[in-house]
């Protein structure tokens, strides 16, 4: 009997063992599939993560570079003189981009001295702006290049477009010299430098001998190749700082800074008779044209530009009068 229940005990200790083995064998086996599932779950969590990271400092770079460019940009944008939009690309790429030297090139001939340089051509439609030489540029950046070099074009065409604006707005479209409302705000402010520093100044007016004679004669487009010719000799004979300007039809008027009557007598000589030797081809007819000039100065013969081109109006007069193609001083008489 006690051999009986012993080995009853002993039966059911075995089963107990084997419930117990099978039951802590099927917990830690969930435990396991639950381990490595949460470990799989923090490698997918961790490779996004870094995937994340990686995409967030793309972005980063991307930003810098647009905010970068942007400022490349606005700097560009705040200038309308070509040489200055230039220099302020070229400090802002050679930063930006690392560049050795970038030349703006204007001319096509001066490519001929670039060939070992990357080009890069700027063009708006067929129109040629000129080039942009770059030294040490890198093949990853040369997107960028191209990218800042077509907001240099943009800046580039402003100030062109806003140099013809102020070239419409200063110069006369025929003879290219200043019209008479900008001649009249430019003379005005060297009058008042003259004042300020004591400097004599004087006014020539010159007209055309016989203008309309020739405009009867020949035809008015006749008469814009006169125009433009003596614009021209006028503006060979005088110097960088004095100031021609188209008054009237026929008429043009000089101030010459820093010089009084009698220097400018020489002057206004030396003009006339450039123009007496010029022969003036216009078309198919060759034209010799002379012209008068008329003489006044500050301060001695007016105070005011206004009056100043009055006097020298009445010396010119004078000249016309008296037989043309000469040079008169202006005069104080009883009527003046």
């Amino acid at each position: 009997m006690v051999i009986l229940n012993l080995t009853i005990f002993s039966l059911l200790t075995v089963t107990l063992c084997f419930r117990l083995n099978s039951v802590v064998r099927a917990k830690l086996e969930k435990k396991i599939l639950a381990y490595q599932k949460a470990k799989r779950e923090e490698e997918r969590l961790t490779a996004e993560s870094l995937a994340l990271e990686r995409e967030s400092s793309r972005l980063k770079r991307g930003l810098d570079e647009t905010v970068e460019l942007y400022e490349i940009t606005r700097e560009i944008s705040k200038f309308l003189e070509q040489d200055k939009v230039f220099a302020v690309f070229k400090e802002k790429i050679k930063k930006y981009l690392k560049l050795q030297d970038c030349r703006f090139l204007k001319a096509p001939e001066d490519l001929l001295d670039f060939s070992d340089w990357t080009i890069f051509p700027l063009q708006i439609g067929k129109k040629s702006l000129g080039s942009l030489a770059v030294k040490g540029l890198k093949e990853k950046d040369v997107e960028k290049f191209q990218i800042l070099a077509q907001q240099f074009l943009l800046g580039l065409k402003r100030a062109v477009l806003y140099q013809n604006v102020q070239e419409m707005a200063t110069l006369d479209s025929l003879t290219h010299v200043f019209t008479r409302r900008y001649w009249f705000q430019r003379c005005n402010e060297e009058l008042e430098r003259s004042r300020k520093f004591n400097y004599n100044l004087t006014c020539l007016m010159i007209d055309v001998d016989r203008f309309k004679n020739f405009n009867d004669t020949y035809g008015h487009l006749v008469g814009d190749v006169i125009l433009v010719a003596v614009a021209r000799v006028v503006k060979e004979n005088i110097r960088e700082i004095d100031l021609l300007g188209k008054y009237g039809g026929e008429e043009f008027c000089v101030i010459l800074s820093e010089t009084d009557v009698q220097d400018a007598q020489f002057g206004a000589e030396r003009i006339r008779q450039a123009l007496q030797d010029t022969s003036v081809q216009a078309y198919d007819e060759i034209l010799k044209v002379t012209i008068s000039i008329g003489i006044a100065g500050f301060p001695n013969d007016s105070q005011d530009l206004t009056g100043l081109v009055d006097k020298a109006d009445q010396a010119l007069y004078r000249a016309k009068e008296t037989g043309r193609n000469r040079v008169c001083v202006f005069q104080l008489t009883a009527n003046s």
